[in-house]
């Protein structure tokens, strides 16, 4: 933290402008050896927020004319003395920039060390930080809109709530263990479990919408699944409106896995074809097989294409019969085919009532906005909607909000159980704890510089 840190905050290459960032004590002194400002009398100046125009040296050689952008500390995105340089775009003006900067004393940023600064001196916390991150990657206007209301502060100031609640809790019971000599009544027990219950609800509140929110932020995990020439291959090229997936006549063309993302409303789909699933002696099928079901099992969604012909003559693989019994939940069923059918009625099937499916045609783009329309709805719970509140989508935070929920039902059971109230305190501690890593309060070295490694250089 007493280290000048200079990084290039634009993607290299060529372009109009690219833009050096240079935070810490030192960046003033830095630039006063190597900029000579067009008004020398606003750049001594102590003005907190200004722009100077003038040239950068090296020496006694000019390196190119400049704009740089001064921001005084605290009021800064660091929380330091920050300075940006916007030099001429080319590889070249920047790294000679840099590379003066260096010699003056500054050091290379390391990636996301901008921003971890700013965490530590507390222009951000934990949930914040990493909504940056989720915003500068986003794929769909809407996970950059859950990105902006995380950073914006919103999810923050809930999960806050929660943890002074906690904190409550726990000054509650420290002062009821210092006067041993006041004995516990029903009534102190029942304000106890009062107060537990209810940062337990607030916290299951925040957590009700971590499963959207995680599908919003990372995508859709759908996999397309069914026996060899189903149309799981059409099916993908269908969705993609390009051939990325090889179409034959022959069963088990597709061996291997084929990633590819796609759009449905504002929610992105990760979309896996998979190799068709029957019994095979074939070595190189047999890992394909192997494959799908393990992608089947780690799936938010499976695409199950089952055949038309069949499916009216009664008739379903041991391998479809498993994905119905073990995956029901997230299997939507497409009865494939059915342009080959002079009818289509399907009530009479044995399919389960509470499977999803859908009379379809891969071909005849029949039941393609049936699929959206469920896909869509399983995402939002019921809703088609775009309208969303600040929700937790990052695996870290969930699992810590899910682990703070399990220590606070623990501790409520203990209340029940008229446990000592010390010993209670276990599990209020071990709850604030969880929450606590969540924003940041309380959290390790190395988790830090993992979730900061993230960002680029510059940022």
């Amino acid at each position: 933290m007493d280290d000048t840190i200079v990084g290039l905050a634009t993607p290299a290459g060529e372009g109009a402008i690219h833009v050096i960032r240079l935070s810490g004590k030192q960046a003033q002194k830095i630039l006063d050896v190597c900029f000579c400002p067009v008004h020398q009398d606003k750049w001594l100046s102590d003005t907190t927020f200004t722009l100077h125009l003038g040239n950068f040296y090296d020496g006694a050689m000019q390196l190119d004319q400049v704009l740089i952008s001064r921001m005084k500390g605290p009021h800064s995105f660091t929380g330091e003395d920050v300075y940006e340089i916007n030099c001429h775009g080319g590889l070249i003006p920047a790294r000679r920039i840099i590379e003066t900067c260096l010699r003056q004393g500054a050091r290379l940023a390391e990636p996301g060390e901008f921003s971890k600064r700013a965490f530590l001196n507390g222009k951000m916390d934990l949930v914040q930080a990493e909504a940056l991150i989720d915003l500068i990657s986003s794929r769909t206007e809407l996970s950059a809109d859950l990105a902006l209301l995380q950073l914006g502060g919103r999810l923050s100031s809930r999960i806050n709530e929660v943890r002074q609640d906690i904190l409550d809790i726990l000054s509650y019971i420290e002062a009821t263990i210092d006067f041993p000599e006041d004995e516990i009544d029903d009534l102190a027990l029942k304000e106890l479990s009062e107060k537990i219950l209810n940062a337990k609800e607030n916290s299951l509140e925040i957590f009700k919408g971590s499963k959207t929110g995680k599908i919003i932020r990372e995508g859709l995990s759908t996999v397309i699944a069914g026996r060899p020439n189903v149309g799981k291959s059409s099916l993908l090229n269908a969705l993609l409106h390009e051939e990325r997936a090889i179409v034959t006549d022959i069963p088990g063309t597709t061996r291997d896995e084929i990633h590819e993302y796609i759009k449905i409303g504002e929610v992105l789909l990760h979309l896996t074809d998979t190799a068709g699933i029957r019994e095979s002696d074939d070595p190189v099928e047999m890992i394909g097989i192997e494959r799908a079901w393990k992608a089947l099992s780690m799936a938010d969604v499976i695409l199950l294409l089952l055949d038309a012909s069949e499916i009216r003559s009664g008739r379903l693989t041991n391998e479809e019969k498993t994905i119905l019994e073990e995956y029901a939940n997230k299997t939507i069923v497409l009865i494939n085919k059915i342009d080959l059918l002079s009818s289509y009625e399907f009530k009479d099937t044995f399919l389960s009532p509470e499977v999803f499916a859908l009379a379809f045609s891969v071909k005849n783009r029949i039941g393609f906005a049936e699929l959206e329309k469920e896909i869509l709805s399983r995402v939002f719970e019921g809703e088609i909607s775009v309208t969303i509140d600040p929700l937790l989508s990052n695996i870290r935070q969930i699992q810590a909000l899910e682990n703070c929920i399990h220590s606070l039902e623990k501790a409520l059971e203990a209340v029940y159980a008229n446990v000592p109230f010390d010993l209670v305190s276990i599990d209020v501690r071990s709850a604030l704890e969880e929450i606590s890593l969540i924003t940041g309060h309380q959290v390790q070295e190395e988790l830090l510089n993992n979730i900061f490694s993230r960002f680029c250089i510059g940022k």
